[in-house]
């Protein structure tokens, strides 16, 4: 059977710019990105009306997997919420590896404008990887989208969050980058909430071993106690 051809209409800029800290699932952080539209899709006209909605729905693609034309289909996956051991059906996942690399995400929409040449859809709570393919947007429905009664068996509550801690030297150089415009408080509120998720693999629990994540401009390098993240340091991205 021919595989579904699916049309990009558009490429997230997000601060994720890699797949080590994004949350697993969106709304989690209060994260501000914004969709760049790309071809014919490239028109305010095709955003009339949109503003009337609170939210989107946005389809885009696991566009980061490797080897993911050539791996075998696996029937089940270990979700990380389940403390990445136990197996359970992919169906029953949001498990990036599934038979369509595809994905799907409920965000709140900000605005649309076109800045120079550009169309840009600017959401909230997404948790999406810097660069991720779009292949469509919707509205939201409140009446038909909305199930408060619904069941979501392991992943019913949401995370604990941790409590995050500025190491001395961490703290100076948060200052520092601020005073020089390097980051702002936005961005360093969006680190701190991710931060505050545990992105580590939920195998491990090392609380001796220093983690390193990018997000937005910077490289921050952190520890995880049983209560609290630590940040060791802070630095501007050197490419």
């Amino acid at each position: 059977m021919s595989g579904l051809n699916l049309p990009i209409i558009g490429y997230m800029r997000s601060p994720y710019q890699e797949k080590f800290g994004i949350p697993r699932q969106p709304n989690l952080v209060q994260v501000e990105s914004y969709i760049e539209m790309t071809g014919e899709y490239n028109t305010l006209l095709a955003f009339e009306g949109i503003e009337a909605f609170s939210h989107l729905w946005l389809i885009w693609q696991f566009h980061d997997n490797k080897n993911q034309d050539t791996q075998k289909f696996r029937p089940q996956v270990r979700p990380p919420r389940l403390g990445g051991n136990e197996k359970i059906g992919v169906f029953a996942t949001r498990s990036m590896y599934r038979p369509a690399p595809i994905g799907l995400s409920v965000v709140q929409l900000k605005k649309v404008e076109k800045v120079g040449k550009s169309v840009r859809v600017y959401v909230q709570g997404s948790d999406l990887l810097n660069g991720t393919p779009i292949v469509d947007i919707k509205p939201y429905i409140q009446y038909s989208d909305t199930v408060v009664d619904a069941q979501s068996g392991y992943a019913q509550d949401e995370p604990r969050r941790k409590v995050v801690l500025w190491q001395q030297v961490a703290e100076q150089q948060k200052i520092h980058l601020l005073q020089t415009q390097k980051i702002d408080v936005r961005q360093l509120q969006e680190l701190e909430q991710v931060l505050a998720l545990d992105p580590r693999p939920a195998y491990q629990e090392d609380a001796m071993r220093v983690y390193k994540m990018r997000f937005a401009d910077v490289d921050v390098a952190f520890t995880v106690s049983v209560e609290a993240v630590h940040i060791c340091e802070l630095n501007t991205v050197i490419e």
